[in-house]
């Protein structure tokens, strides 16, 4: 008898493990694994580590119901009947070389479905080179470099406006305000990081502020994660152009804004490409030496109460409790990507890449979280409904100045001098 009992509950032992394996075994096919790749050390870490902040709020949206939050994905708990989604984070350093070896580990030794990322164009460009070369999906959210849409890839998808959108909108910004303030700004100064978003983006001002007719007067690029700007910013205080067009992230940007107060000098107006002005964090750190800058960004604050609602939800739910601070423009464009690609995931039925690519290059998704409601891919890969708009910051605030659909202040210009503030 004692033989017999002894034998039912070994029976029955193996059966439970069978069943916690096989349960195990179904679990682990229920997950699908993003990878996240961002520079979370080197010069623009506190951005890069925002962005997986970012991603990982997106990912609660989507993992967990949320009924209160009016957005696609929000009310049902994960997708296709159970799916939940998994982020495998990872650090590129600002380094392109880095890039491309962690996309190599995050799809052949992680096994990701698809790699959100990278900040920095410089970066993006060879990990998304390694996707396209292994037709995995990669979607990025703020890089910005035109040229990144000019490859012909077909698993390449990016919502952010380029460097050649913003170009024109800061020129067209500037022509406004020569015709209706009479701001009288002739010329123009770069400065810009020696990397593929910076260069590209020096490259649409110049054919930018040609089509308008601006001089360009400095044109000075530096190498990123800078210990010292003073002669970039004394060559751009020689020039002394009415008007400078910035490209630094993270670090970079604080020191050129330091630099300027070091050598006291100023233009008349100072716009910034996505860059650490962006950054919440940065301009705290600033302090009023940030004030009266201005930049293109799809996000703020005040953007988000009047038009962006849902976007304050989630911020407030998932987002500030891991970051300590509101969504960015970069940081948020991140979130975005995973939403769409979940959605383009839910709309094929399947964790299939050919099927997911098709619903991306073919279907429009409504998106809470960008300015324009809604996000479209061209055919090159390019959000078609890219939209930002230029904001200039005073006491932490980012207050819109145009386009005049969106303006809630009236710019402060010529920026008020160092010794007046």
């Amino acid at each position: 008898m004692q033989l017999r009992k002894r034998s039912m509950i070994a029976v029955v032992l193996v059966l439970s493990l069978s069943l916690m394996i096989c349960a195990s075994a179904f679990a682990a096919d229920k997950v699908i694994k993003i990878g996240a790749l961002f520079p979370l050390t080197g010069p623009a870490a506190v951005s890069g580590q925002n962005c997986v902040n970012s991603v990982l709020a997106a990912a609660d949206v989507i993992n967990m119901k949320n009924p209160e939050i009016n957005a696609p994905l929000a009310a049902q708990e994960g997708l296709l009947n159970g799916y939940k989604i998994e982020i495998v984070k990872a650090d590129h350093q600002g380094k392109p070389d880095v890039a491309k070896s962690e996309a190599e580990r995050l799809y052949n030794q992680e096994k990701v479905f698809a790699i959100i990322g990278c900040y920095n164009s410089s970066a993006t460009k060879p990990a998304s080179a390694v996707a396209e070369r292994a037709k995995k999906i990669f979607m990025c959210g703020c890089s910005s470099s035109a040229a990144l849409t000019e490859r012909g890839y077909k698993y390449f998808f990016r919502h952010a406006p380029t460097d050649a959108i913003e170009s024109d909108e800061f020129v067209e910004y500037v022509e406004y305000l020569n015709k209706e303030k009479k701001a009288g700004i002739k010329t123009l100064g770069l400065i810009y990081e020696n990397t593929e978003f910076g260069k590209h983006a020096a490259e649409e001002a110049q054919r930018a502020a040609k089509k308008a007719g601006l001089k360009i007067v400095a044109n000075v690029p530096f190498n990123n994660g800078a210990t010292n700007l003073n002669s970039e910013v004394q060559t751009l205080k020689a020039a002394n152009p009415d008007a400078v067009f910035g490209a630094a992230l993270g670090g970079d940007y604080s020191l050129w804004v330091r630099t300027m107060k070091q050598v006291n000098w100023l233009p008349k107006i100072a716009i910034n490409y996505c860059t650490g002005y962006q950054n919440p964090a940065v301009q705290k750190e600033l302090a009023a030496d940030g004030d009266y800058f201005m930049g293109g960004m799809g996000y703020s604050p005040a953007l988000a109460k009047e038009f962006m609602p849902e976007a304050v939800k989630i911020e407030k739910k998932y987002y500030t409790p891991r970051s300590n601070q509101a969504f960015d423009s970069d940081s948020i464009q991140e979130a975005v990507m995973l939403l769409v690609l979940a959605q383009a995931i839910e709309k094929a039925g399947a964790v299939d890449t050919e099927k997911v690519a098709a619903i991306l290059r073919t279907e429009s998704f409504p998106s809470a979280l960008s300015l324009s409601g809604s996000v479209k891919f061209n055919p090159d890969g390019q959000n078609a409904n890219a939209l930002s708009v230029i904001t200039q910051i005073k006491n932490l605030d980012y207050n819109t100045v145009f386009p005049l659909k969106y303006k809630k202040a009236d710019p402060v210009f010529p920026m008020t001098p160092w010794d007046k503030r």
